[in-house]
This record gives structure tokens, C-alpha cells and sequence, in this order.
């Protein structure tokens, strides 16, 4: 059997890939550090502790299980702290990502499915955002990735790395099975919070803005199922094993919600009061992001199936109901 080196797959949307493919005939081997990922997370194949910033470790998991590919999503991710603390940004996600493709070219390894976001492109009025569009990040989080994209097109020229890019919008979801979901230490996603706010796990939500140039003031995103998600992973794989270039491509559904209609569907499906507040706007949040998934359509075959606002909130909201949280 081939296998994948996942990068993040104690983490959430890693190891619903990990799940992904091993149906798909594959052996994900997660790696990770655990600094947000979690080992009960760790279900489908074997799991190696390092650290991208460890060349040695990597350099050990490439011998030792030869992967065809790999799928990159160690990161850190969130965008405040982010530009709180920009050094730590840039370290661990540019320096790691460099440090993982010179071990890959090195061992032979020529493959990459990369996590991308839609950070990258900063705030651009709300319109609906294709691969065209300007990149204009306003976090270390967006500068960071859009980095490692170029890293990874210049190691295309140099070493004939072909990478499939996905730039991506809200995450939300969890396995249809409830086997795993999404869990931060803190928390930080809406969805989530909302549901332990739901749950009484919380006691209120806080909305961060109110003064957003949308048409209730508070931000408005595009939100794609996990699975959804991670479908588009594995399309992204077969379109490298097919012997194709390399390829960035928009993932979303083309339909923005704003915070405040997240939390009244969030009302509406899980049957639960979510009290809020109202705080001030956190540094690097663009007003809106919607995205237009057109290329991975056309190109990939890619549909999300699962991506209402409504279905997501349920299937998270499964998740949490089942006890399922990782510690």
C-alpha cells in the first residue's frame, strides 16, 4: 500500500484526512507535534512526534516509509495572535515548510498537497475571491502561508516539485461518523464556541465588530464542510498521482454568512439559547470573504456535499453531544 505522509494529522482537519484515506487505499502516517493536535485524534495509521523545525526526525520518517506525497497542514493558524506574535508565525510555519521540502525533494519525494487559506488575500470589499484575485494579507498567518506557496513554486522550477494548493475558507464540521471533530485549546472558531456556548459549557459568545461594511455590520465568511474539505484533498492527490501540474485552487461554496446568521442557525439546530456580547474588531480580520470554487469544479470534479451552514452545525454539534472532545 502507497503511503502519505500527513503533516497535522493529530489535528482537526489532518486527521479527517488521515480517516479519508485510508478508504481511499492509502496509509496516512501522521506527523506531528501536538502542539494543537491531539494523540486520540490519531486513529488510522502510524503517528511519528516531531517537529517540521526537526530535520533529523523528518529526514527518519521519509526513509523509513517512503511516501509517495505528502499533505501539508502543520500550521499555526490563528490570525490574531498571529500578528501579536509574527516571529512565531514565520518560524514555525515558512521555516518548517522549507525545512519539510528540502527533506522531500532530498528523499525522492516529489508530491505535495498543501494547505493553503484564503488569508492570503486580505480584505477585498467583499467580493467573491477566485485564484486571481491580488494577495494582500493583513496577518503573519496570511503573509506566512502565501510564503510558503512561493517556496513551493520554486522548488517547482528547481527540483520538479508538482503541489496542488488549496486555499481555503471556514472550516466548520466534524466526521459524519462523530469519530472525530474539531477541538482547540483555547477555542477560538465560531462554530465551536457557539456550541459549547449552546451546550452551557460557556457562558456567552463574544461578536468581535459590529461596525464591519456588511449588511448587519458584523463579518461575513464562507464556511465548507470538513469532509467536504478533505474530499478536495484527495482529488488533489489523484490529480498529482495522474501525473498533472502543479495547481492552486479556491475551496468554498460561493455563499458568505455573517456572524450574527451563524449564530441564529446555530439557535435554529442545536435547539439551544446562544447568549453574546459585543467586543471590538481583532487585528486582521477582513470584513468579508466568500469564495468562487469554479477551477475545482471544472478541474477536479469537486463538489461539496455537505457544506450548509445547517448540516455543519448538526454534525458538530453530534460530535459534541457524543462526548467526543479530545483531552
Amino acid at each position: 500500500m502507497k503511503h502519505v505522509l500527513v503533516t497535522g494529522g493529530a489535528g482537526y482537519i489532518g486527521s479527517h484526512a488521515c480517516k479519508l484515506l485510508l478508504q481511499k487505499g492509502y496509509v496516512p502516517v501522521s506527523f506531528d507535534n501536538l502542539v494543537t493536535g491531539w494523540t486520540s485524534a490519531v486513529k488510522f495509521g502510524p503517528f511519528i512526534r516531531g517537529d517540521l523545525l526537526d530535520r533529523g526526525t523528518l529526514d527518519a520518517a521519509f526513509a523509513e516509509y517512503e511516501p509517495v506525497a505528502v499533505m501539508h497542514f502543520a500550521a499555526l493558524s490563528q490570525v490574531g495572535e498571529s500578528t501579536r506574535e509574527p516571529g512565531r508565525y514565520w518560524r514555525n510555519n515558512v521555516l518548517g515548510s522549507l525545512n519539510l521540502v528540502e527533506a522531500m525533494v532530498e528523499s525522492g519525494c516529489k508530491q505535495m498537497v498543501f494547505s493553503s487559506t484564503c488569508a492570503i488575500y486580505g480584505d477585498q470589499d467583499g467580493v467573491v475571491l477566485d485564484e486571481q484575485s491580488a494577495q494582500m494579507p493583513l496577518s503573519a498567518y496570511g503573509a506566512s502561508k502565501r510564503a510558503v506557496e512561493e517556496i513551493l513554486r520554486d522548488f517547482g522550477v528547481s527540483h520538479a516539485l508538482r503541489t496542488v494548493v488549496f486555499r481555503y475558507f471556514n472550516v466548520a464540521g466534524a466526521d459524519v461518523d462523530a469519530e472525530i471533530g474539531e477541538c482547540h485549546q483555547p477555542e477560538t472558531h465560531l462554530i465551536p464556541v457557539m456550541i459549547e456556548v449552546a451546550a452551557g459549557a460557556r457562558e456567552a459568545l463574544t461578536i468581535h465588530g459590529t461596525d464591519y461594511p456588511t449588511p448587519d455590520g458584523t463579518c461575513v465568511r464562507d464556511y465548507v464542510h470538513v469532509m467536504d474539505l478533505v474530499d478536495a484533498h484527495i482529488k488533489g492527490l489523484e490529480w498529482l498521482q495522474e501525473g498533472k501540474g502543479s495547481r492552486a485552487f479556491n475551496l468554498g461554496t460561493g455563499t458568505g454568512f455573517s456572524v450574527k446568521e451563524v449564530i441564529a442557525e446555530g439557535k435554529a439546530a442545536t435547539g439551544h439559547d446562544v447568549p453574546h456580547n459585543y467586543g471590538p474588531r481583532r487585528a486582521g480580520d477582513a470584513a468579508a470573504l466568500v469564495s468562487g470554487s469554479r477551477r475545482a469544479a471544472e478541474e477536479l470534479g469537486w463538489t461539496p456535499e455537505r457544506s450548509t451552514l445547517q448540516q455543519m452545525i448538526a454534525d458538530a454539534w453530534r460530535w459534541y453531544r457524543t462526548g467526543g472532545y479530545f483531552r
